[in-house]
């Protein structure tokens, strides 16, 4: 199809997106993949209804440029300080052993020579920052524990690609310069240098002068500007500009315009991500994969089962959790949009031909479509078969008898520890969680063990008998109820106090009769009821007065039902009634408080209901 007006390829582009995206997220494949079968289908080994060129190159690019602008308004200098063990430790492992793996490949069975091989698993030991960063902001995953450490490593291939792109020209065959490489390198860092000298100086007072304007599309346009021309100029210098991007984003993450700068770049980012995603599914060449298919799959599955030991194992070290570690190794195992680069760059020097170029691009192009479907599929995996450690409980019982046992350590176990520990109050703390224990012990030292709190030996080695209380803070209600019946059984004299994930789960604990029940949303519903009465303009006090009240009536009403929950008609007419009740003890309320309203209720009383709307 011939575009007769340069309108119409964007016309396409839109239409594309505005199809296939949401088809891809209701089938709940995810936005990416979206993109890249819109790609496929439209581009010139598709339909052929728009054919790639420097305007959409360039356009796509500039999504990638953004996508690492707001990365690096999400990090600071401090916390990239923190990450570099995984930046340049685990970074450095994960490409030089992949490169290794996938350079030996390609030299005995793809039969290229040394210096072909090594830019083969050099670019292919990269993986795709934009696929992998789009993912995980999708899955909402980026502060995890596994997103962090997948950060960690698309930093470094970033970084690792500036010298490998220059190093391309130096290894064809009748190049001579080796001692060109150097004075490039100088010239990159020398540049990366100015870039973050200059921008502690001047980027502030620019957005002070874009603020003063007081007009939208001028931040805008300054946050565009910062982050473009900081891309340009680190391009200019022969790095990424993807890097060059990043650092922008760095100078500024502690600024305070770093959320306007956000919601400013965030529609234009998303568009033109977009875009890149639909040139990579462009690019693939669907009559080579017919013409050469066993080829294909087997340059996919050797990408993708050479890189998977290298980042698995990286996994299971830097986080300790099985889960975690799969969902890190089908994040990266793919290629990325560096190898297109270097790649290229290596046809144009003769080091690889034209041939072996084009399987190359298919097979990246392949593992990264491939990407979304791995992820969902090792998220399906770890939920219909979650891993449970086999290594033994560990031994809680050296020491002193603690006075409290908390079972569960995450979000309400660890406020409890805590306030005992404040207090001096000797404690032991079971946590199901490998994962959780471990973080714990690292950031915190507090005196937490590993195993189930449900299993009567790990019960015994915490020397429950000599405790004086239990708190039972697991999250899973099942767990909770399994733990709470095993503790009532064996230590009938221990005092429980126990968390409720809601009425139900409350009613079914006080069958057991606990020392306490706490329903965990309960309280902080509470302070923000009497928060928001007092924003409507009730004082303080007869605020915290009416909530006092309906928490009074609320745990009357939660005892009164107990008796009766089981029964479904017993419990509608309970609530009805409860509610009625509840109307007219706040109508009370306001009438003994007002000396007006106490002479309307004489001359004319309402019913239930008008009072209580009124």
């Amino acid at each position: 199809m011939h575009a007769s007006s340069p309108l119409l390829p964007l016309l396409i582009f839109l239409l594309a997106i505005v199809i296939a995206v949401p088809l891809a997220s209701r089938l709940r494949l995810g936005a990416v993949l979206g993109y890249l079968g819109a790609g496929m289908l439209i581009g010139p080994h598709g339909l052929g209804w728009v054919h790639g060129g420097s305007t959409l190159d360039t356009l796509s690019e500039l999504g990638v440029v953004l996508l690492l602008f707001l990365i690096g308004l999400e990090l600071s200098p401090q916390r990239l300080w923190v990450m570099r063990r995984q930046v340049f430790g685990y970074g450095a492992v994960q490409v030089l052993v992949s490169a290794a793996l996938l350079g030996a490949a390609a030299f005995y069975g793809l039969r290229v020579d040394g210096h072909a091989a090594g830019v083969i698993g050099l670019g292919l030991a990269l993986s795709s920052t934009a696929f992998g960063l789009q993912i995980l902001a999708e899955r909402k995953e980026l502060p995890s524990a596994y997103g962090r450490l997948a950060f960690a490593l698309l930093l470094f291939q970033d970084l690792a690609a500036i010298p490998l792109i220059a190093a391309v020209p130096l290894l064809a065959p009748g190049a001579q310069a080796a001692g060109v490489l150097w004075p490039r390198l100088l010239q990159v860092a020398g540049v990366v240098l100015a870039v973050v000298l200059g921008g502690r100086l001047l980027l502030r007072p620019l957005f002070r002068i874009a603020a003063r304007v007081q007009q939208v599309e001028v931040s805008t346009a300054m946050a565009l500007l910062v982050a473009l021309g900081t891309a340009w100029l680190v391009g200019q210098a022969g790095a990424s500009m993807a890097l060059g991007a990043f650092l922008a984003g760095l100078l500024l993450a502690d600024s305070e315009y770093r959320h306007e700068l956000e919601s400013n770049i965030e529609p234009f980012k998303g568009l033109l991500l977009g875009l890149f995603f639909i040139s990579v599914g462009m690019a693939a060449n669907l009559p080579l994969l017919l013409r050469e298919p066993l080829l294909i799959a087997l340059l996919v599955l050797a990408l993708l089962l050479l890189k998977a030991p290298v980042l698995y194992v990286l996994g299971r070290t830097g986080l300790r959790a099985h889960g975690a570690a799969l969902k890190l190794t089908v994040l990266l195992a793919g290629g990325g949009e560096f190898a297109f680069v270097v790649f290229q760059l290596a046809r144009a020097h003769g080091l690889l031909d034209a041939a072996m170029h084009q399987r190359l691009v298919l097979a990246i192009t392949l593992s990264m479509a491939l990407t979304p479907l791995l992820v969902a599929a090792a998220q399906t995996l770890l939920v219909r078969h979650p891993q449970r450690e086999q290594r033994p409980f560990d031994d809680p019982s050296a020491g002193a008898p603690p006075r409290v046992i908390i079972a569960g350590y995450g979000r309400v176990g660890q406020i409890v520890a805590r306030v005992l520990h404040a207090h001096g109050i000797a404690y032991t703390a079971l946590e199901h969680s490998i994962e959780q224990v471990e973080t714990s012990r690292r950031y915190s030292g507090m005196r937490i063990f590993f195993g189930d709190p449900g299993r009567p030996e790990l019960l015994r080695a915490a020397q429950a008998a000599q405790a004086e209380v239990f708190v039972l803070a697991t999250d899973d209600p099942e767990t909770n109820l399994r733990t709470a019946r095993l503790v009532r059984r064996l230590y009938p004299g221990l005092k429980v106090v126990a968390r409720a994930r809601n009425r139900q789960h409350a009613y079914r604990l006080m069958d057991l009769q606990p020392h306490r029940v706490v329903r965990e949303t309960f309280h902080s519903s509470l302070v923000m009821a009497r928060q928001v009465l007092e924003t409507l303009g009730f004082d303080a006090a007869t605020a915290a007065a009416h909530v006092e009240r309906f928490r009074q009536h609320d745990e009357s009403l939660l005892r009164s039902q107990h008796e009766v929950y089981d029964d479904e008609a017993k419990l509608m007419q309970s609530t009805r009634e409860a509610l009625a009740d509840l109307e007219r003890l706040f109508e009370a309320d306001a009438a003994e408080s007002d000396p007006t309203a106490r002479a309307a209720a004489r001359v004319s009383p309402q019913p239930p209901d008008a009072a209580g709307s009124a």
